[in-house]
């Protein structure tokens, strides 16, 4: 009997983790022969959410839930979340209901079509158009650098096999970036398109810090392109800054009387040049705090609880029984 495991990353979620569940149990109960874990990780919400999934779990033993001892931030969160399933396929879902959970649906069927990974891609979105442009430049920007093929706009919905969870088990990354880890295992996957909803309730916990955080964990974890572009460029720029100076010598020996120099050029090229060598400083920087991340070997999250975790599985398929905290 297929054991699906569906992993939901929460923060701040308590006007949506309860309908999130709801609409999951819906989905599964129309898949005939299924059982099912639901595993919510709460990532130190300062709302009511950890009471909302306490309460989801001690009246369905389906629903696991890890409570961490602090924001460990959203990128090792739901990574570390994955690792602690037990089913033959995940499917990650987003808590705040921009991830439709109605598409697992068709992510079993690509699976049982023997996918190992199965991802959502949007097409459309009704969030700002703006912010949804500028999401389609850096994956469009991504995707050139990348030393492998990236998914456009798959935010990591999806289906994945066990097989390839057991493959991220094996990887010792404190601070992954997992949809470039997938991309690097290199199977196969069904993309299946989307219009991704507005958030319904709450605000989202995204800001510009997050994603810029994910947009150059994405570009340092899987790309040496920029450092070769600063190589290249400081070679090209030396060589015009030279050509320049060049120019400007045989203009002030032709023309010593008439020909003067000025201040404006010095100026807009000390403010150019300076603000180029900022640039890649700041660029090598990040890649310099990726090195230090992986050489803390920090762990991915510390859990200061978890519920539900100890029910077997022959009693995953039932709403009763009494939910038990680890």
């Amino acid at each position: 009997m297929p054991h699906l495991s569906i992993v939901t990353p929460c923060y701040n979620e308590e006007k949506n983790a309860e309908d999130v569940y709801l609409q999951v149990k819906e989905v599964i109960a129309s898949l005939p022969g299924f059982t099912y874990e639901h595993i919510f990780i709460d990532n130190k919400s300062t709302d009511g959410t950890a009471k909302v999934l306490r309460q989801l779990a001690a009246r369905d033993t389906n629903v696991k839930v890890i409570l961490n001892t602090r924001n460990f931030g959203h990128i090792r969160s739901p990574y570390h979340a994955l690792l602690q399933t037990s089913g033959d396929a995940v499917v990650l879902l987003a808590g705040d209901l921009q991830d439709p959970p109605g598409m697992i649906r068709d992510f079993v069927a690509k699976w049982q079509e023997d996918y190992k990974v199965v991802l959502g891609v949007k097409t459309e979105s009704e969030e700002s158009p703006l912010m949804f442009a500028i999401r389609g430049a850096y994956y469009n920007f991504i995707g050139k650098v990348s030393d492998v093929k990236l998914v456009k706009n798959n935010t990591g919905f999806g289906l994945y096999d066990r097989v390839v969870i057991e493959h991220l088990r094996k990887l010792d990354d404190p601070y992954p970036y997992f949809r470039g880890l997938i991309s690097e295992l290199g199977w196969e996957s069904a993309k299946i398109p989307y219009k991704q909803p507005r958030r319904r309730r709450g605000i989202s916990a995204n800001n510009f810090y997050t994603l810029y955080d994910i947009a150059m964990l994405g570009i340092t974890s899987h790309s040496k392109v920029p450092l070769r572009l600063a190589t290249m460029l400081g070679f090209a720029l030396s060589v015009l800054s030279f050509l320049t100076s060049m120019g400007y010598l045989v203009a002030k020996l032709l023309f010593w009387d008439k020909f003067e120099l000025g201040l404006a050029p010095l100026i807009i090229g000390l403010f150019f040049f300076g603000s180029v060598q900022l640039f890649f400083m700041g660029l090598l920087g990040e890649y310099i705090a990726f090195i230090y991340t992986q050489i803390l070997k920090r762990p991915l999250v510390v859990e200061q609880e978890r519920i539900n975790f100890d029910v077997p599985p022959a009693r995953m398929r039932s709403d009763s029984g009494i939910a038990r905290a680890n």
